[in-house]
């Protein structure tokens, strides 16, 4: 049976979107689930590429900087790995689950969010999660540009001649992502295929190059055992921010209900098994006092054991790992605020689409906002703006990850909805614990800065709330 919901800014029932223009035909065939009835199949995305969408968000910048973070630690670094993975898998079997509750809620956290905690909740989701969005694509572009040093030796001279690389990525990959979700998802697979590929040679090859001697100093740092484990956790967490990419571009999912649960395990699951292998490798080939100064850990590993040629090919495969991030997080920044946008929770514009079903408007609103943020840094060094713009991007995700949890407590558990068990409630548990772990670990600044940005978007919502009155 075909309905039409009547347009509210309150709507009775919270997991199905506001009819807009953008989305004219949906057919009801649940309280929990929409589906479209002009979708064009040919603009769908499949497992893999869903899978590759979130190792490619995950692996980007963070693995060829963290060893040499690491490694001032010692070797419990490689546990809090493991621990971490352990909270990245719980998140994304969190999500895995939600996507099952709603396979068509577009907007990933956002709509789960709304779902289960009403619109002021899932407002301040959707605010901070497009907020760290175009921070982090900030953040990726300029170390995208940083590693490009390593050929073109100018652009490590040149404020100006870095900004303007920044800037040709963004609005080349913001462009790409104009002409359809397939097009941005064929690139993001080839760039994760690869990206992989140099990590492979090093994170498995360079396994036969190890030196057990390098793994003596369990722990390097000045402070206790317990003390250095939660901060290396707490930074190594911050990698697998990403997770929940699969779940965002619901309605353009082939087969949702199954691909989306598939694609967010295999993804962190893949990410956690690479993030381990690369950084074991690379601290058993470079003596820890040598990788501590290390300005690029997994190319100084490559040069060790192959030579020169091998630090070009790492090189390159950086540069295209930061730029396979980038396009798949200039993916996200369209979807979360037309999400919201059809909710009446953000102006309408951000959910108009071209002739290619993609919010145009969103992606090009959001590619100005960080253009804005690399120009009102390109004065500084990289290290110094990229340092800033992923300062500012770290806490706002873990608020998405903290409501997440939440909202699948509420969710799953209500009758008929899901067979829950045990299990889910020790899963949550887990995610929950470690998003505050991360929390507590990003510092009193952030936290500072993070409440600020949550709150600006008060003003918004107050705004569009007495516009739909």
């Amino acid at each position: 049976m075909i309905q039409t919901p009547q347009s509210s800014s309150l709507n009775p029932h919270p997991s199905i979107l506001t009819p807009q223009p953008c989305f004219p035909y949906l057919v009801h065939f649940s309280d929990h689930s929409i589906l479209p009835l002009m979708s064009s199949e040919k603009q769908k995305i499949g497992l893999w590429t869903g899978t590759s969408l979130v190792v490619g968000n995950m692996v980007a910048s963070g693995i060829f900087m963290l060893p040499a973070t690491l490694a001032s630690y010692g070797s419990l670094s490689l546990l809090a790995w493991l621990l971490s993975g352990v909270g990245a898998i719980s998140l994304a079997l969190v999500y895995a689950w939600l996507s099952r509750i709603m396979p068509l809620a577009r907007g990933g956290p956002y709509a789960y969010v709304r779902d289960s905690l009403g619109h002021f909740a899932g407002f301040q989701v959707a605010w901070i999660y497009w907020i760290s969005i175009w921070c982090t694509n900030a953040a990726l572009a300029i170390a995208c540009t940083s590693y490009l040093t390593t050929f073109f030796p100018v652009l490590g001279n040149s404020t100006l001649a870095a900004a303007l690389t920044c800037l040709g990525m963004i609005w080349f990959l913001t462009w790409l992502n104009t002409t359809g979700i397939r097009n941005a998802g064929r690139m993001q697979l080839i760039t994760t295929i690869l990206k992989i590929i140099p990590l492979l040679m090093i994170g498995i090859g360079g396994l036969f190059y190890i030196q057990a001697s390098h793994f003596s100093d369990f722990n390097r740092s000045e402070t206790s055992v317990l003390s250095a484990i939660l901060t290396t956790t707490t930074l190594t967490f911050f990698a697998f921010t990403g997770l929940e990419c699969a779940t965002i571009p619901s309605r353009e999912m082939d087969q949702p209900e199954k691909n989306i649960p598939k694609a967010t395990v295999y993804g962190t699951s893949i990410g956690t098994i690479i993030y381990v292998l690369i950084t074991l490798t690379v601290m058993g080939i470079l003596p820890p006092e040598i990788l501590v100064q290390s300005n690029a850990p997994l190319a100084d590993a490559a040069n060790e054991v192959w030579g020169g040629w091998a630090r070009y090919l790492v090189g390159a495969g950086a540069v295209i790992s930061t730029f396979g991030g980038l396009n798949g997080w200039i993916l996200m920044q369209g979807q979360i605020p037309a999400a919201a946008a059809a909710d009446q929770l953000l102006p309408h514009i951000f959910a108009r689409e071209n002739k290619s079903k993609t919010p145009v408007f969103s992606l090009v609103g959001s590619s100005i906002l960080v253009s804005a943020l690399i120009f009102m840094n390109y004065q500084k060094s990289l290290a110094s703006a990229y340092e800033f713009a992923i300062l500012l991007s770290t806490l706002a995700i873990l608020i998405p990850y903290l409501f997440s949890v939440i909202a699948f407590l509420i969710r799953g558990r209500a009758p008929g909805v899901m067979n829950w068990k045990p299990i889910h409630l020790i899963v949550a548990a887990l995610a929950f614990l470690f998003s505050v772990i991360a929390v507590i670990g990003s510092g009193s600044d952030i936290v500072y800065w993070g409440f600020l940005l949550l709150i600006a978007g008060l003003p918004v919502y107050a705004w569009m709330k007495a516009s739909n009155q």
